[in-house]
């Protein structure tokens, strides 16, 4: 691990702007992607401002009837949360599939939205990477993509967000809530936070240089049967190989959004609509435009029998 200089913020203003003036620094949350990749020097920030003094850590009502999250919740404290668990019961389901209980115990709400990809290239400091260092070339492409992406990808970049907890977040619509060097604040729907590679697979975020999370937001609780079923080569501390979040309404309609097979938590509203039709119905819709390779083909008929065994369970 190269050298490195520290400081704790003192507020949400404050640490955006250290960070958006210092060149190379970056922001420290609970540390558990951010620190592996700073010992392989994938990441090599020359400054970290620590956001553990900053008090980002309740989970409150909303006027709305929601929920606010605080960006320094720990998964644990998260998925434990009695409102969590009975009102948003996807999301608790989504938390727990992911890592190990003493990740999840340093885990945040806003580290994890922030975690990036673990395509093996990417985390390689000797093989080509977009990513990492833009206009190498993308080793994947070519090479060992069993694990990346099917749908959302570029030619510059196959990999997949790794996570679970934004998938839940997709499908229950929550906002990202954002403060800048500034001072000024933004709401950011969860459906735009992450983006699509393109031709720039190192910007991951909606997020402008300097930009901090400070909550995300869950809407009115939309009721119905919450699962979130995870395929993965091995029973645990395992990411996705697909994985299926979905509400399923009495009638049969719903949400559904998948993860581990694209840049992003993916969903496409108008798939929703074909919930009552089944489960082929909807994966034809959802992934219209696939792109799979040879290694990862197989992927799209595991998301249609996945996603057919959640609605069987909820027919139960």
């Amino acid at each position: 691990m190269r050298a490195f200089t520290y400081e704790r913020a003192t507020s949400p203003k404050a640490a955006a702007a250290i960070v958006a003036r210092t060149q190379g620094a970056k922001f420290l949350a609970g540390g558990t992607n951010l620190l592996d990749l700073m010992k392989l020097e994938v990441e090599t920030p020359n400054h970290l401002v620590d956001l553990q003094d900053l008090g980002l850590d309740r989970i409150e009502k909303t006027p709305e009837g929601g929920l606010r999250i605080g960006a320094f919740v720990t998964n644990t404290t998260l998925a434990a949360d009695h409102r969590v668990r009975r009102d948003y019961g996807v999301l608790t389901r989504a938390i727990v599939a992911g890592a190990s209980g003493q990740l999840r115990n340093k885990a945040t709400t806003a580290g994890n939205l922030l975690q990036r990809t673990r395509c093996s290239y990417f985390y390689d400091p000797n093989q080509p990477c977009n990513k990492r260092k833009p206009g190498s070339g993308c080793a994947a492409i070519g090479g060992y993509s069993r694990p990346l992406g099917i749908i959302g990808t570029s030619e510059a970049c196959i990999a997949t967000y790794p996570g679970d907890m934004a998938v839940a977040m997709r499908v229950l619509d929550a906002t990202v809530e954002t403060v800048d060097a500034d001072g000024r604040v933004r709401a950011i729907p969860i459906a735009d936070f992450h983006r699509l590679w393109g031709d720039t697979p190192q910007v991951e975020t909606a997020l402008k240089p300097g930009e901090i999370i400070t909550a995300v937001t869950l809407p009115h609780p939309v009721g119905g049967r919450h699962v979130y079923r995870k395929v993965r080569d091995r029973a645990s501390y395992a990411f996705a190989l697909v994985s299926v979040a979905a509400v399923i309404q009495p009638d049969g309609s719903g949400r559904v959004a998948f993860g581990g097979v694209a840049p992003k938590p993916w969903r496409v509203e108008a798939a929703d609509a074909l919930l009552p039709q089944g489960a082929k119905a909807v994966t034809a819709r959802a992934f219209a435009g696939a792109r799979p390779t040879a290694d990862n083909a197989f992927k799209l008929l595991l998301a249609e029998r996945t996603l057919a065994a959640v609605l069987a369970s909820t027919r139960a």
